[in-house]
């Protein structure tokens, strides 16, 4: 099924703050040749990441489970949307694990298509994929990139209690937008509702969260939605550019300046935010070791 776009507006041309970094920045080809040898994907290359040349030239990469097949259908991503029927690669956590430990890496970020097909969400692949990375590489920090599991309280708890360093899930976009931007079991509420509920089982686990802006929304609407973030006592924020990754794909409605993006930051900060990345081409996780 194509991704079709709801609203017809004229198309804005990338400005050079953009352009300039898009041609830029080589990209690493060990992780390349590493992900070939066991067979492993990442959103770096499934989602057209722009940072992806900076991140593999520091050996950072984050990693796809659980299929290339996400069951919901939202207007800004370009991960491909269809229905795996409940398949799963039970060997993939060990593969990942024995990738880390040959690239040496540092800091990983693991995250996953939305998986509505299983009973967890994918909760426990997660959990599994977790454990095999510190039995092989006890001093390797590690990020999960979570989808919402449908907000149940036991998928939570089994992807808390393996303990990662930061457990992530992104609220993508403002209130207003969310039903237009988002799939329909997406929810604005819901989203905060699992950043509540990952913060209240997840001792020193940190807690983030993501925003993309220049879909439409109103500076204000975006104020807004920092602050709902905030509220959930989530300490780490993300805040970056949309960038259509296809013709098919939700028009870009503003492009904003870096100076908005540090106007951003700063109000982050200013309430209460212990880490703020904010930019044009920030992603979720752009600088994550960091």
């Amino acid at each position: 099924m194509e991704k079709k776009n709801t609203v017809s507006k004229p198309i804005l041309r990338k400005p050079t703050w953009i352009t300039s970094r898009l041609s830029g920045g080589l990209e690493y080809p060990e992780i390349k040749k590493t992900l070939k040898k066991y067979h492993l994907r990442t959103i770096c290359e499934d989602a057209l990441c722009p940072n992806k040349g900076e991140c593999w030239a520091n050996k950072h990469a984050t990693f796809l489970i659980l299929g290339n097949i996400c069951t919901r259908n939202c207007l800004f991503c370009k991960v491909s949307f269809g229905n795996p029927q409940g398949e799963i690669d039970e060997l993939e956590p060990e593969r990942i694990a024995q990738a880390v430990k040959e690239l040496d890496m540092k800091y990983v970020v693991i995250t996953s298509t939305t998986r509505d097909d299983l009973f967890d969400g994918g909760a426990s692949h997660f959990a599994r994929t977790l454990k095999c990375i510190k039995s092989l590489n006890s001093s390797v920090r590690v990020e999960l990139l979570i989808p919402d599991f449908h907000n149940q309280e036991n998928s939570l708890k089994t992807v808390v209690q393996e303990k990662p360093e930061v457990i992530a899930h992104n609220i993508e976009t403002v209130r207003r937008l969310t039903p237009v931007i988002r799939h329909h079991h997406c929810s604005y509420e819901k989203s905060l509702s699992v950043l509540r509920g990952l913060k209240k089982i997840s001792g020193n686990t940190r807690i983030k969260s993501g925003l993309m802006v220049g879909l439409g929304e109103s500076q204000d609407e975006i104020l807004d939605t920092i602050r709902d973030i905030r509220e959930t006592e989530t300490e780490i924020i993300t805040i970056g550019q949309y960038l259509k990754p296809s013709k098919n794909h939700y028009e870009v409605n503003k492009f904003y300046t870096p100076d908005e993006f540090a106007e951003f930051r700063d109000f982050a900060y200013s309430i209460g935010f212990t880490r703020v990345i904010s930019g044009p081409l920030v992603r979720s996780s752009y600088l994550a070791g960091k």
